[in-house]
């Protein structure tokens, strides 16, 4: 029997989904290499969370009117972990010579 992640439920759906849904957009292939640019001209390493935030804003904002930080702000705390998770998950994801290219906000230091 291998591992096997347990699932937590989502207290916010809605909330949730959007900020899902930005980061599922500033990672498509159309616009991961626009959005890595603005991070590295902002000097925003990507694991920096709350810096990531206002660049997703520009990137991908929001379909309502709310900013990104005002739903991950709304979001309950089991929710904001689930939600770095799966923005790390994405993170690791990125083809690796865009990685190569973009690795000095890929650097731990």
């Amino acid at each position: 029997m291998g591992f096997e992640q347990a699932t937590i439920g989502v207290d916010r759906e809605k909330e949730f989904e959007e900020l899902k849904s930005a980061i599922g957009r500033a990672f498509s292939n159309e616009k991961v290499e626009s959005f890595l640019k603005r991070l590295q001209r902002g000097n925003v390493r990507v694991r920096d969370w709350q810096s990531v935030l206002g660049v997703l804003e520009k990137i991908a904002g929001s379909p309502s009117s709310e900013t990104l930080r005002g739903l991950y702000g709304k979001l309950t705390v089991s929710d904001q972990a689930q939600i770095r998770e799966f923005y790390l998950f994405r993170v690791e994801e990125v083809d690796s010579k865009l990685r190569t290219k973009f690795h000095k906000i890929y650097q731990y230091y």
